[in-house]
């Protein structure tokens, strides 16, 4: 029996999915599997993930837009502690949704799991005092191969979901990311 509940091609945007991991809980806790590849399989997602990453951030911090231009990646991401709004745009040229993002909110009660395929732009900003990210990606890091856009490019238009009075927090190098036009 899967483990697993899948919404495909969310938003309307075709390879981007949704997971709902099966909890089992009671009064001591929960277990759950957060990933097997014969539910993934099963699903038609049949992908080879290599590497594991995790990062920490406190409120108000956007990562993102990241993509990679010549080693594109496949993530499978979710938040295990707080709250994220993540985002994937679609930057597959012959894509009916090009330049199409969509949204949704991961957090450690949810546990949802966000795959975004190769192809994508992806971010998110923490919406909780604190959160922890965690996502398999399906190739190697290769530093050269960084890219990306400008979180607030209006070309996009992402609408971030951002809370009034809230401050965003981004790094030097997603300072420097340009709008596409």
């Amino acid at each position: 029996m899967s483990q697993i509940k899948v919404e495909k091609n969310v938003g309307g945007i075709e390879g981007l999915c949704i997971i709902t991991p099966l909890v089992h809980g009671d009064a001591r806790g929960y277990f759950m599997e957060t990933y097997n590849l014969n539910d993934m399989n099963e699903a038609g997602l049949d992908y080879n993930f290599v590497q594991d990453n995790q990062s920490a951030s406190v409120k108000g911090v956007l990562r993102g837009l990241h993509k990679q231009k010549n080693y594109p990646q496949t993530k499978l991401v979710r938040a295990v502690r707080g709250t994220v709004y993540d985002v994937a745009v679609d930057m597959r040229k012959d894509s009916k949704t090009y330049l199409k993002w969509y949204g949704v909110v991961l957090s450690e009660e949810n546990k949802k799991q966000f795959l975004i395929p190769k192809g994508f732009a992806h971010g998110f900003l923490v919406l909780s005092d604190y959160a922890e990210f965690c996502y398999k990606v399906d190739d190697f890091f290769h530093p050269d191969d960084e890219d990306g856009i400008a979180w607030n490019d209006p070309t996009v238009a992402v609408d971030w979901k951002i809370p009034e009075g809230m401050e965003i927090i981004l790094s030097e190098k997603d300072k420097r990311w340009q709008p596409l036009k």
